[in-house]
């Protein structure tokens, strides 16, 4: 069921150009441990009749509203006729009603699968960043003939080699982000994203420049309008602890990872990170439907080293003809190199 009615969310006022210039509603999840909840979905299209659609899945601690300057810049870029941008916010993000537990990317994929199917997408390029990786890859492959094109931004489904940077020693040996789950409470969480989403600087500057970004944050009227929605989506408990629960699972970055979840039980997405490894080269590499796969990184990220890029090249050989490495750029790529984005997302396109 489908809704222009808005659920709990913390966000409730967002600028102008939150949906892309398109139009947004809310999709009520119909089954699963959210059944009831209400999905944030947004939609444009360009041009006249039916065309391919471009899916954008987001990550953590952010929300759809990271695309806006890409989907900016697919205006005028000569898309395919009739070419429907989608984008979703996951549950406890955006606009998109609170978290309803600690979630981590497998619910997230089953909610999103829901929508697909829902909407009856097809034709897909699938653009992914971050935790939208295993979020978006693991959803679609449940039905992967829907899927005929991949844009990785910085994400990865694979184990992150332990050679080089980690997310246990980026950006900082004395800060990694595997910790600040721990060291920031959840009343400052929202504020920790925000700087971190929109930093727009690299090294020991990015780190002083996020320390003054957090402090303007707090201070009665702080901080820009792009870091108040970035913010405010993780005002609640909620919406921040279970943010918090997908920073803890970084040091087993595709591995697999349990824990205790109160209502639910003991949750484990070990399963869910063995099938997309098994799957994902057979059903869209050269020995299933051979999709166009390219790939642009932020280089001051631990996702950018050559070990992770080697493993999305074993799967999908194909994105060794289109992988852009950006230096001095880091992990949210989509936030600050928009523009090779989009030119990744139309090359994609273009080559189906």
């Amino acid at each position: 069921m489908f809704t222009d009615q808005p659920g709990d969310s913390p966000l409730t006022d967002v600028p102008s150009d939150y949906d892309g210039g398109g139009a947004g509603r809310w999709f009520v999840l119909p089954d699963g441990p959210d059944a009831g909840r209400r999905l944030y979905f947004w939609e444009r299209t360009y041009g006249e009749g039916p065309g391919p659609v471009v899916l954008l899945v987001h990550g953590n601690p952010e929300c759809s509203y990271t695309f806006r300057h890409v989907v900016e810049r697919l205006d005028g870029a000569g898309l395919p006729a009739g070419t429907r941008v989608v984008a979703v916010d996951h549950l406890g993000f955006g606009r998109s009603d609170q978290a309803g537990f600690e979630m981590v990317d497998m619910h997230h994929a089953a909610n999103l699968r829901s929508l697909v199917r829902a909407l009856d997408l097809r034709g897909i390029t699938l653009v992914v960043h971050d935790w939208g990786g295993p979020i978006g890859i693991g959803a679609l492959l449940e039905d992967a003939d829907r899927v005929s094109g991949l844009v990785v931004l910085n994400s990865t489904v694979f184990p992150i080699p332990a050679e080089g940077p980690t997310y246990e020693s980026y950006p900082s040996p004395l800060l990694p982000w595997a910790r600040t789950p721990v060291l920031v409470p959840d009343r400052f969480w929202g504020a920790m994203a925000a700087a971190v989403v929109t930093m727009p600087t690299t090294g020991a500057a990015g780190l002083v420049a996020a320390g003054r970004r957090i402090a303007a944050q707090l201070r009665p009227g702080g901080g820009t309008p792009v870091e108040a929605v970035f913010r405010r989506q993780l005002a609640s408990t909620r919406n921040a602890r279970s943010s918090k629960r997908m920073v803890r699972q970084t040091p087993v970055w595709g591995h697999g990872y349990s824990y205790d979840e109160p209502r639910l039980g003991r949750q484990d997405n070990t399963s869910f990170y063995r099938g997309i490894q098994e799957r994902l080269g057979a059903a869209w590499g050269p020995h299933g439907s051979d999709i166009p796969v390219a790939a642009v990184f932020g280089a001051w990220d631990p996702l950018a080293k050559p070990g992770v890029l080697a493993q999305w090249a074993e799967a999908l050989p194909r994105v060794r003809d289109d992988t852009t490495v950006l230096d001095g750029v880091s992990h949210f790529v989509e936030e600050h190199r928009p523009a090779e984005v989009a030119e990744a997302v139309t090359r994609v396109l273009r080559a189906r």
